[in-house]
């Protein structure tokens, strides 16, 4: 069949347009070689004489409407972005003002503000004098996100009921509302997706208008902040430090990584003058982050056993946060993590004392999984300057490297091999209490040996890249794929906590060989609705294109990073 290029401007649906608006069963304009419609939806425009291949009229003609589907709803965000760019660029000085700790910005009257909206300066008062009044939507939402959206997005989350379970989080909804509104765009945009609403475009809107006045009230905030001391606005720091980390999550939720950068520099930078501002002269790490919750509610020093505050919780929830996020970014960005010089005293247990940050109960892997990849991404950058210098050291590299393989093989076979834990405790109504919790919240937390296996076999395949090069066919890289294949396949329950475990999928996916390529796809096409799963879909999508060029790119140059910054902004898969 031939194809007339030629754009036509009669309001007749034509036949001959691009394969694309063809298989969507779309109106085509036939502007060559790409057409208005499928510009403006972002999508890629098949445009040739020849029927491609998946026009089948069958398995793969339905396979490639999926796709495109997919990409029509994952691309839906960007399109509206013509009006969230300009948020996006209003964002830059909200997120500059605090990377940037010199620069002061101008106070107004912004002081009364933060002082009556979010600088609650006695923590002993259960209720700040700003609280508004919630309307009945707002409580909808409220309730949505603290029964549905939390638990989806943070399932390994579950502190203890002694210590004030998650009240927190509904303290600093109802009090703080920075941390309200941040809520609040989280939780219509998945109530819309539960509804299944028709109104895609007045959801967004809706989404969209919360941001924005969520960022009014961060950049307000901070404007404040940077223009005086931090120690006189910790609890607001703080609080917006936890607003930013829940923007982070609830961007990437809905597959925009415009912002993971700015978003990612001003937590860092917010968390390093909370350390900074308590510092004793002492090396950086538990002893300033330990001073930072003391000075968050000073009457836990007088009472060890008191139940924290909700700044104090708010801290650690998102300082282990942060924390994740540095060491993934460093391994998409090449980079040695920005907070790596705190790695040794907030995550590694001391003298026998538990670190002050535990990531396994946040993010569902423990602690020494998550170092070893800080050390490889370290390992990687010293790596690189040494080689850009011309002095790299290959006898240093296998050193440094053997150490970080013999921690996690250690690591892995006490996982291997330790039996089903039981309680230890005597207090009959704390039994009572955890027989009754229900069993979609208890699971999550008793699957993290086998999550934290998954992010050692990454972190080991990561490593061999690291120091051996991009070798697809290595036995050893096999042996840890299809170690990671099994484990999600077989062992972890329920599948969805896939979407907990990205950045390990997408390493292990990114080096699968052609026979093990089909379990990663049915793992990702498994899980539905896809809008709601836009991370595992990115990471197959990277995988695909990594499985696509198998044969065409030069295997020695490639490498991890080179998988992720083809994607263009920093793709954080959390």
């Amino acid at each position: 069949m031939e194809i007339a290029y030629a754009p036509r401007h009669g309001s007749t649906r034509s036949s001959n347009g691009c394969w694309t608006c063809r298989l969507r069963r779309k109106k085509c304009d036939e502007n060559y070689p790409v057409c208005e419609t499928c510009t403006a939806l972002h999508i890629t425009c098949h445009y040739s004489q020849d029927k491609p291949e998946w026009m089948d009229g069958g398995s793969k003609q339905e396979e490639m409407a999926m796709r495109l589907k997919r990409q029509v709803k994952e691309q839906f965000h960007r399109r509206h972005d013509r009006g969230a760019v300009n948020i996006s660029n209003d964002r830059f000085p909200l997120v500059d003002s605090v990377a940037n700790e010199s620069r002061v910005l101008a106070r107004g009257s912004a002081d009364n503000q933060l002082q009556g909206e979010c600088d609650c300066r006695s923590n002993s008062q259960s209720v700040c004098k700003s609280t508004t009044s919630f309307e009945r939507s707002n409580t909808i939402f409220v309730m949505f996100y603290l029964e549905n959206v939390l638990p989806f997005l943070f399932p390994f989350y579950q502190p203890s009921f002694l210590q004030g379970g998650k009240a927190w989080i509904l303290e600093m909804i109802m009090n703080r509302p920075v941390v309200r509104q941040a809520t609040l765009c989280q939780s219509s945009y998945f109530l819309s997706l539960a509804r299944g609403t028709e109104d895609h475009d007045g959801a967004w809107e809706t989404v969209l208008a919360q941001t924005r006045a969520t960022f009014a009230m961060l950049r307000e905030s901070l404007q404040i902040i940077v223009g005086s001391h931090i120690t006189e606005h910790l609890p607001g720091a703080v609080r917006i430090m936890t607003s930013i980390m829940q923007l982070q999550r609830f961007e990437i939720a809905v597959l925009s990584f415009t912002n993971c950068r700015p978003h990612l520099n001003a937590a860092l930078a917010l968390f390093k003058q909370l350390l900074d501002s308590t510092d004793s002269g002492n090396p950086p790490g538990s002893c300033s982050f330990s001073s930072v919750i003391n000075s968050l509610n000073p009457s836990s020093l007088i009472s060890p056993g008191q139940v924290p505050s909700a700044e104090q919780a708010a801290f650690c929830f998102s300082s282990a946060l942060l924390i994740f996020d540095d060491i993934i970014a460093s391994t998409v960005l090449q980079e040695q993590p920005r907070l790596y010089e705190y790695h040794h005293s907030l995550l590694e247990k001391i003298d026998g004392i538990d670190p002050p940050i535990n990531l396994e109960g946040v993010v569902g892997c423990q602690n020494w999984a998550l170092l070893a990849i800080g050390e490889i991404a370290a390992l990687d950058t010293w790596k690189q300057q040494c080689k850009g210098a011309g002095n790299l050291d290959v006898m240093e590299v296998v050193k440094r490297a053997t150490a970080i393989k013999n921690s996690l093989g250690a690591h892995l076979r006490q996982l291997e091999t330790r039996s089903t834990m039981t309680s230890q405790g005597s207090n009959l109504l704390l039994e009572i209490f955890t027989t009754n919790s229900s069993q979609q919240s208890d699971l999550p937390t008793k699957q993290t040996p086998f999550v934290t296996r998954v992010w050692a076999h990454a972190a080991l395949i990561y490593l061999f890249v690291v120091v051996s090069g991009w070798q697809a066919t290595s036995v050893d890289v096999h042996y840890h794929v299809d170690q990671i294949i099994e484990l999600l396949t077989n062992h972890i329950s329920p599948p969805a906590l896939l979407r907990t475990m990205v950045w390990p999928f997408c390493i292990a996916g990114c080096l699968a060989n052609p026979t093990q390529e089909v379990h990663f796809r049915r793992m990702a096409e498994a899980l539905q609705p896809s809008s709601v799963f836009g991370t595992v879909r990115k990471a197959l999508e990277i995988m695909e294109n990594v499985w696509y060029n198998r044969d065409v790119e030069d295997a020695s140059s490639r490498n991890f990073a080179a998988c992720f910054e083809g994607q263009g902004d920093l793709v954080l898969l959390v």
